[in-house]
């Protein structure tokens, strides 16, 4: 129950003319376009994609120029406007064998068929502040060669074929595939419904929770199989054509992780697996993402549920940083009437308990 404030609306109004000030900024410096934002704010980009489960760049720019910059917000954006769109199908799954590499790493082994493909990272930068680029610098062209027509196997299929990795763990294939954007979440969950949870949920969140899993709050000895990033086409099945059509490609990060054996009187000892996957170049995420994944499988693994990051309850249930902004953020909201009666109650309570220690009554500060 919430008391209507008199003036209310014009205050609201005034708030939004106020907001929209703020996000312009000074008149004198040029205006962001959304086509900057994408190209130069590439990777905040990224992110507003996949927490937001719509691969469109212009549209995240959209949002995070009408957020100004605040990433959640942003991402809660392009959800709402996601929740307007109409759905007429689902496409085949994507094949990331066939990716077309930008960037591909390994930490397992040093060779790898295909090579190893560094492509823009941080990972070898001195993460010192760069002056230059406060004056407009202009980078110099980056090396071009012809691509190279080397297949470039998954590592974890290497590993698959010697029987030293479990092989991937596979749905029914009539199963139907659960959708969380259209069906309340529930549990037990099945390893489809961890995976949608994990590539919407927030990218904080799941660092946190990964890395916990390296500390030692969970069985997790993990190694980075493979990374890769790059375009995917994806397909769509036609029933009026009989078989599948290109609609496009999708920029995408893989990341599969090689984590510690298991093995039992039947089976003989062999890597186990954790999965991440995301749109655009998320390395961070899909790490963070295969961690937590791996972690969710403690029950399926036969493995003891001791800490946060295996119980999928606690994850799925926290890990979406649109719904914990609205429950944080909601506090935010006139609570005066539910306030006044806790405030009514405290004072009965502190009127009795004095009574019953035969004191006078608390005394409040005079106001």
């Amino acid at each position: 129950m919430y008391v209507a404030v008199k003036g209310g609306e014009r205050a609201i109004e005034n708030a939004h003319r106020l907001l929209a000030h703020q996000r312009r900024g000074d008149r004198s410096i040029p205006e962001l376009s959304l086509s900057q934002i994408s190209e130069q704010l590439a990777l905040a980009v990224d992110r507003v994609m996949s927490e937001g489960s719509l691969y469109d760049r212009e549209l995240a720019a959209l949002a995070i120029k009408q957020a100004r910059g605040d990433m959640i917000e942003a991402i809660f954006l392009v959800r709402a406007f996601r929740a307007t769109l109409p759905r007429f199908g689902a496409t085949e799954p994507v094949d990331t064998g066939t990716m077309q590499v930008r960037r591909r790493i390994s930490s397992t082994f040093k060779d790898i068929p295909g090579g190893q493909i560094l492509g823009p990272t941080f990972d070898y930068t001195h993460r010192l502040l760069d002056p230059q680029l406060a004056e407009g610098f202009v980078p110099e062209p980056p090396a071009h060669s012809e691509a190279a027509p080397a297949a470039t196997p998954r590592v974890t299929d290497i590993l698959g074929r010697d029987g030293l990795i479990e092989p991937s763990p596979e749905a029914t294939a009539d199963a139907p595939v659960g959708d969380l954007t259209r069906e309340p979440l529930s549990f037990p969950a099945d390893r489809d419904l961890r995976l949608q949870n994990l590539a919407r949920a927030d990218e904080g969140f799941l660092l946190a929770l990964g890395y916990s899993s390296q500390r030692g709050y969970g069985r997790n000895h993990p190694f980075a199989g493979e990374i890769r990033f790059g375009e995917v086409e994806v397909e769509f099945f036609a029933e009026d054509a009989g078989f599948a059509v290109p609609l496009g490609a999708l920029a995408l990060t893989e990341c599969q992780m090689v984590n510690q054996f298991k093995g039992s009187a039947t089976e003989a000892p062999c890597f186990t697996r954790g999965y991440g996957l995301a749109f655009g170049q998320s390395e961070r995420k899909t790490m963070s993402m295969a961690l937590v994944d791996r972690a969710l499988r403690a029950r399926e693994l036969g493995e003891d549920v001791v800490a946060p990051a295996q119980d999928e309850e606690f994850v799925m249930s926290h890990s979406d940083n649109v719904q914990a902004t609205g429950f944080v953020e909601h506090l935010k909201l006139p609570h005066y009437v539910d306030f006044q009666s806790e405030l009514g109650l405290l004072r009965k309570l502190r009127k009795e308990f004095a009574e019953a220690e035969g004191q006078p009554a608390l005394r409040e500060a005079a106001e």
